[in-house]
């Protein structure tokens, strides 16, 4: 099972992004996903997360321009990013807890995606 994200790049302050995560492999089905993120000398920290039944949690200073989502159906999670600043550049994380056809229940890591915001 594995989690690969995609979408990151270099954006001027006030653009947008779009990150994306699908899952693969022996997947039963999937609780919780989500996105954290890691900047330079700092800890990871929470982005979103987004329930299969579709409850959302947003970290409270992201509130209103960062958009989770996801499709159950391919597996995948996204993350619109709008009006990004400097402070938002960091590696993206993407994460899952995840039922395996073999019974596993396995917290699940993407290799990570940079957002780098700068003029």
């Amino acid at each position: 099972v594995q989690l690969q994200a995609s979408g990151g790049g270099l954006v001027q302050p006030g653009g947008s992004l779009r990150l994306s995560c699908a899952a693969s492999g022996s997947i039963f089905s999937i609780n919780v996903m989500g996105w954290y993120r890691q900047a330079p000398g700092k800890q990871r920290e929470l982005v979103a997360t987004v329930m299969r039944a579709g409850g959302i949690n947003y970290a409270d200073a992201l509130k209103g321009r960062f958009t989770i989502s996801r499709d159950n159906a391919r597996n995948t999670v996204y993350l619109q990013m709008n009006s990004l600043k400097p402070e938002d550049t960091a590696v993206y994380y993407c994460n899952a807890m995840i039922l395996t056809t073999n019974s596993e229940y396995l917290e699940v890591w993407g290799q990570g995606t940079l957002v780098t915001v700068s003029s």
